[in-house]
């Protein structure tokens, strides 16, 4: 195996590239990842890439702000063997405090000062505190951590012109569209109001989807039944459960991450209706530009980070209701609750997304141009096992639920004919590496290695090879992206 220090001389990036920002920006969510060793180290908590890192996903890596602001309040007077983890409100500390104390047996305490809420841990407790704020991301982002520190904390801002802003830019009205402060904040906060409605019962999972919208339907409510796809054998037992009413609410994304399958969304909008089962759909691998799902479903998620802000510095999510529904009322009233006046972003965070958020449209079409002619190249290649785009996977079901004017998206993955060869074809891609979607920068990742990295066989078993590559194509010319392509594809020969 090769050492940290053997592939720092790879000539395809520089040494300087791992765990820099990307973009270049002091809030940047995205880390460059350049190596498959790298990953691994990033994976294990290795200290030859841990220490390099400057910046990462926020629910995952705390931003050098952040992590000051939960300092600062250690280093108080009394605070000795106790870990601090602060929220942006009351309820999502109190949240915390309840997940933490049923997995370690242990007491915590909520303390609030100044605006923010902070979660006071044993040491011992601190690393599933952390497991709460990755999986629900209800967290605190790095401006209102500067701000925090800087005395100059803002209150809610012009919530109604900002909802205006983005409601245009979502293509739904302002009342039907509430804001969180990430993707994750809006799924878990969907999971939270569809199982209080039915307390007691599973919530059902259709097709693989992004590792954390699985894990907080298994360590919040009542658990989750697992369908991996919409050809599983244990499907037509679970739709007839749900025709039943015998769930709390159904999720699924169209199309799925990263595996871009489509679920029969027809199908599960009908048992669902009949039953008056929550459906809650997320639209963020191809974005609302190229899928219409909300006709079918009565909630759709969308992780704003991604397409709709595009640069990767700045996190949001959002829940849209689809005001057909015939539960629309219900779900109006406890969406309303979790964010009065319909939004809980911070104010800074918000203007900067507003702003993001206007390039939309033309880097859509952009994308949606450019994935096609990078799709239509590799599937011409002989290195390549598998390729997964809605051009291409669940085509007829994709095209069912295309928007006017949709296209195909720009995220696709592949996997190799010669597995053994995806480190090697993936340290010589001269692209942008990190986890994270939909940037006007192309953005490569081992998705399997990095989301499920303690449960590759699992992930194996439902579709996602360990050696699974995926790609979110950007703006650069697509001839560019093809070029890096091809260069890093000679590896695999």
């Amino acid at each position: 195996m090769h050492t940290m220090r053997d592939l720092l001389r790879d000539p395809a990036w520089r040494m300087e590239d791992l765990g820099r920002p990307i973009p270049d920006s002091p809030h940047a969510c995205i880390v460059c990842l350049p190596t498959w060793e790298a990953v691994r180290g990033y994976e294990e908590g290795r200290s030859d890439v841990m220490e390099v890192l400057q910046a990462g996903y926020p629910r995952f890596f705390l931003h050098p702000a952040v992590s000051e602001l939960f300092a600062s309040w250690e280093r108080r007077p009394g605070r000795a063997g106790e870990r601090v983890l602060m929220f942006p409100g009351e309820a999502a500390c109190r949240r915390a405090r309840r997940f933490v104390e049923a997995r370690g047996g242990t007491v915590c305490s909520v303390e609030e000062i100044d605006g923010l809420w902070a979660l006071v841990t044993p040491a011992a407790s601190y690393h599933a505190a952390r497991a709460y704020w990755r999986h629900t991301g209800e967290i605190v982002s790095s401006r209102q951590a500067e701000d925090y520190a800087a005395n100059r904390m803002t209150g809610a801002g012009d919530t109604d012109a900002v909802r205006a802003a983005m409601a245009a830019t979502m293509g739904v009205p302002a009342e039907d569209l509430v804001l969180f402060e990430s993707g994750m904040a809006a799924i878990f906060t969907a999971c939270r109001i569809v199982t209080s409605l039915r307390p007691g019962r599973r919530t059902l999972q259709v097709g693989l989807p992004y590792v954390d919208a699985l894990k907080v339907q298994e360590h919040f409510g009542a658990g989750v039944d697992f369908v991996a796809s919409s050809g599983a054998a244990n499907l037509p037992g679970a739709i007839e459960a749900l025709r039943a009413g015998r769930y709390a609410g159904v999720f699924c994304e169209a199309p799925g991450n990263p595996l871009l399958n489509t679920p029969d969304l027809g199908q599960l909008a009908e048992a669902c209706r009949e039953s008056r089962t929550p459906l809650v759909v997320d639209d963020t691998v191809c974005s609302h530009a190229n899928v219409d799902v909300l006709p079918l479903a009565d909630l759709v998620s969308t992780s704003l980070t991604k397409w709709v802000s595009g640069v990767g510095d700045v996190m949001a999510g959002s829940l849209k209701l689809n005001p057909g529904s015939p539960l629309c009322g219900l779900l109006r009233e406890r969406l309303y609750r979790e964010a009065p006046g319909g939004s809980r972003l911070y104010p800074r965070d918000a203007k900067v997304l507003v702003r993001n958020a206007a390039g939309f449209r033309g880097r859509i079409a952009l994308a949606n141009r450019h994935g096609e002619q990078v799709a239509d190249w590799l599937a011409n290649q002989p290195a390549i096992a598998e390729l997964r785009y809605p051009k291409l996977t669940d085509r007829g079901r994709y095209d069912q639920l295309r928007a006017a004017g949709g296209g195909f998206g720009g995220v696709l993955s592949f996997t190799l004919d010669r597995p053994s060869a995806a480190p090697g074809v993936y340290d010589a891609l001269r692209l942008s590496k990190g986890p994270s979607l939909g940037t006007e920068y192309s953005l490569a990742c081992p998705y399997t290695l990095l989301a499920h990295y303690d449960e590759l066989d699992w992930a194996e078993k439902h579709g996602a090879s360990r050696n699974l590559i995926r790609l979110s194509v950007g703006l650069e010319p697509p001839e560019t992206v093809i070029a890096a392509l091809e260069e890093a594809l000679r590896l695999a020969r």
